[in-house]
């Protein structure tokens, strides 16, 4: 061998060499960092039934996606509100990305066949996604109001005020359109200074508003830019909520659900919300 070209180092002399570099026990560690013994040991299965450790994962990861969703929104609707659009097109991009993850996490669900399901579900109580205060919050964030979705909640004060708070701010599309008024355009006041409890209610003034906008994104490409980007985000929606539907279709049929809903008849009656009519109507007359 050239001297002049040491040979590599052995296998076994690179395991040496890593292994002095992995004595963690006065530095934080990777598992300490994220709390990966509370994380992994929050499994807790009530059934002998195999497939209800795929369920508890499935809901529990899906809740931690939406806390960064939420995240996430929550610093969109607040830079868009402070007109700095950049950093919330980022966050809105992202949010469609988390979206698309949970959309492919229902393939991994919906491979529990129905007798699999039956072997837990007694198992289940009333508890549901139905009472899932995060997704709520989403959901009011994206502007779908609904005093009666703060019912499932009521048990619990702590939880109550969070999604009450999200239920009486402003959504996305609330501060958007804030937005699009303090940048001269033509917007009716019954949409920038309105009850933010209430559902939202389409209008052809807004939708005007917006056109003018496509019609010229060249002189309003930002604006134009905010619109494909709630339009790329309630596209990644709808998609998380049609599969939430047939997932729950092939598995429990029409049941009704463990928290009380009709089940898949209440999540089709979802898939007719939509959250920003005007983006939508546009592209008709356009």
């Amino acid at each position: 061998m050239c001297p002049h070209h040491p040979s590599p180092n052995k296998p076994e002399d690179i395991v040496r060499e890593e292994g002095a570099q992995l004595d963690f026990s006065r530095d934080m560690s990777y598992g300490d960092y994220l709390q990966l013994d509370a994380i992994l040991g929050a499994q807790k299965p009530l059934s002998p039934a195999h497939d209800e450790m795929l369920f508890i994962i499935q809901h529990q990861t899906s809740e931690l996606w939406m806390k960064l969703m939420l995240h996430e929104l929550k610093a969109a609707i607040a830079h868009i509100a402070s007109d700095e659009l950049q950093p919330a097109f980022k966050m809105l991009a992202r949010v469609s990305k988390i979206m698309e993850q949970l959309v492919h996490a229902w393939d991994v669900l919906a491979t529990m066949t129905p007798p699999e399901y039956s072997a837990l579900r007694p198992y289940l109580a009333q508890s549901s996604g139905f009472q899932s205060h995060q997704y709520r919050c989403i959901e009011f964030a994206m502007g779908n109001k609904n005093a009666a979705m703060l019912k499932p909640h009521a048990h619990s004060p702590e939880r109550l005020a969070v999604v009450q708070a999200a239920y009486e701010a402003p959504s996305l599309y609330d501060e958007a359109l804030r937005l699009l008024a303090r940048r001269g355009l033509a917007m009716p006041e019954s949409h920038t200074q309105r009850d933010w409890t209430k559902p939202y209610e389409a209008s052809d003034a807004v939708e005007q508003a917006w056109l003018t906008v496509y019609r010229n994104p060249k002189d309003h490409w930002d604006l134009y830019q905010l619109g494909e980007e709630l339009t790329d985000l309630e596209d990644a929606f709808r998609l998380w909520r049609f599969r939430h539907v047939t997932t729950v279709e092939r598995v429990i049929g029409f049941k009704r659900g463990t928290g009380g809903t009709g089940g898949v008849s209440y999540l089709r009656k979802m898939l007719d919300v939509v959250l920003f009519p005007e983006i939508w109507r546009l592209r008709t007359d356009l």
